[in-house]
């Protein structure tokens, strides 16, 4: 899926897109995920990627020390602006992280990312990885939370191509289907692809959802 077809596709469901949250199933875990995001950025100074409609951003904002919440797509950032956050601590900013320079000395501690690493192609990931080390800053610490496949909850696997990415066809807002890139990495999948590009790399799961935390170098 191109670029301009997934913002696109972001872009009609910024409204509906919080649904994804609401599965009964999924609310112990979800907590959990929470909680633990909560815990490791408390008094961080957060360059959020990906930040989408501030679901995320809402929920850890007020343990942190700051926030930028970026994305791509200004559709997305308009809800995002809507949430509740401590007055002073949260900026925005529509960024396509491909394009973001390095990051000023000490301008932040730790990069988080939400549901965003499933969508990056796996000959891309280490690639980036280096690009985040430079517009994060190296020895700051890296937590990305992500999707589990679960047969029955998740949107079932359409195929998988030759170099092992796997796609879901998703419903957009004017009931059309799209085909988005939607990979769920096992744990050793996961070491073996950040091992050379960082450090100190933990992975939590539960049934629905992982959560890697790391330190860029």
């Amino acid at each position: 899926m191109s670029e301009n077809k997934m913002r696109d596709y972001y872009a009609q469901r910024a409204n509906t897109l919080e649904k994804v949250y609401q599965k009964p199933e999924r609310q112990h875990d979800l907590k959990e995920i929470q909680a633990r995001v909560t815990d490791v950025l408390k008094d961080q100074r957060v360059l959020e990627l990906a930040c989408g409609t501030g679901y995320w951003t809402e929920r850890y904002a007020p343990v942190a020390t700051s926030v930028l919440a970026t994305d791509y797509n200004q559709a997305m950032l308009d809800v995002a602006q809507t949430k509740n956050y401590p007055s002073g601590k949260v900026e925005f900013a529509v960024a396509d992280i491909y394009a973001m320079t390095e990051a000023a000395a000490g301008q932040y501690s730790a990069c988080f990312a939400g549901f965003f690493w499933s969508h990056v192609k796996r000959d891309e990931q280490t690639g980036l990885l280096q690009h985040l080390s430079k517009i994060a800053g190296k020895g700051n610490m890296l937590v990305l939370i992500d999707n589990n496949y679960v047969e029955g909850s998740s949107t079932t696997i359409a195929r998988t191509d030759l170099e092992g990415n796997t796609y879901q066809l998703r419903m957009q807002e004017d009931g059309s289907r799209v085909e988005i890139i939607k990979n769920f990495p096992t744990d050793s999948a996961l070491r073996k692809k950040f091992g050379s590009v960082v450090r100190d790399i933990r992975i939590f799961r539960n049934t629905y959802y992982w959560m890697l935390t790391c330190t860029l170098k």
